[in-house]
């Protein structure tokens, strides 16, 4: 009985997260579409936080509650399908047209911190202080470098759907306070039934914790491809998976040191190879088509394959 109550109590979380994500990304997208900030930028910052509070929110309760394996898998998992399923399935749906900028720097700056994580992680089998430090370090770079982009790109506003500024706030707050509750469900009682069927933490973090906390990011760029936003759909991936890494993981490691075993050498080597070949398929005419998108569902596949048989 326990064990349907927190299969409920799994399914009841995730909802919470999803609709939650869901009112903080539109609230918070319309708060700066209401200041004109440029479409790219949305998505690079607003949207991607958003969708990444999830993720944010279970790696880092789970980190402190001691549940290693969901804290750093969630992630690695989130991020490696944030580009092979999500821009895989939008792709298949729609041709996305890439900002040069994006490919210039936004991406080879997500291939970086994706083998930064890994050799600090490998390298010293954990996440400590230093390791947030630096990570932290990384993510106020990042957002000096949107800073200069938002005060050399100015955009007139694009929301058509007008409201209020007092309810977008309200939007954005409740949103994140669902994505908070919902996150502590999810991952007390994915712990549970983990340990109950005797799954480790890490395939749990990598697959079911993972595309339950991406489902925001699956929406929001199919969506926003299907409209024509393109720049929002790109952006909220390339924005989230820098979020994932550089604010997800350097704020949890900031909280409490989290081991890194040899177990995620090969998620972390996946992860790092989804975004180059994110980078190899955009890199020429700045545009993902559709047989690349089933080139990275096929990748995952594969990948999906490689953890039920391991």
């Amino acid at each position: 009985m326990e064990s349907i109550w927190q299969v409920i109590v799994l399914i009841f979380g995730f909802l919470l997260l999803m609709k939650g994500a869901d009112y903080f990304v539109e609230g918070a997208s319309g708060i700066a579409d209401h200041f004109g900030m440029p479409s790219l930028i949305i998505g690079l910052t607003i949207v991607a936080f958003g969708t990444s509070a999830p993720e944010a929110a279970i790696s880092i309760s789970a980190a402190g509650k001691g549940s290693d394996g969901i804290a750093i898998g969630n992630v690695l998992g989130s991020n490696i399908l944030n580009i092979l399923v999500i821009l895989g399935i939008t792709a298949c749906i729609t041709t996305l047209k890439v900002e040069e900028s994006t490919v210039k720097y936004e991406i080879p700056f997500v291939v970086f911190i994706t083998v930064i994580l890994v050799v600090l992680g490998s390298g010293h089998e954990k996440l400590g202080k230093v390791s947030g430090v630096l990570l932290w370090i990384l993510f106020v770079g990042f957002f000096c470098y949107l800073f200069w982009i938002a005060k050399t790109k100015k955009e007139e506003s694009m929301n058509s759907k007008k409201r209020p500024l007092w309810l977008l706030i309200v939007m954005t707050v409740a949103g994140m306070g669902a994505v908070v509750w919902g996150s502590n469900l999810a991952v007390d009682s994915a712990t549970y039934l983990a340990k109950l069927v005797g799954i480790s933490d890490r395939i749990i973090g990598l697959t079911i914790v993972a595309f339950g906390t991406s489902l925001p990011e699956l929406v929001t760029s199919v969506t926003a491809a299907r409209k024509g936003e393109a720049d929002i759909a790109i952006g909220n991936i390339v924005g989230s998976n820098i979020f994932n890494i550089l604010f997800v993981l350097g704020t949890s490691s900031l909280i409490t040191t989290i081991p890194y075993s040899r177990e995620f050498m090969v998620d972390g080597i996946m992860a790092i190879a989804s975004a180059v070949l994110l980078w190899v398929c955009v890199g020429n005419d700045k545009k993902l088509v559709k047989k690349e998108g089933i080139l990275m569902l096929v990748m995952y596949a594969g990948y999906f394959v490689y953890l039920v048989i391991r």
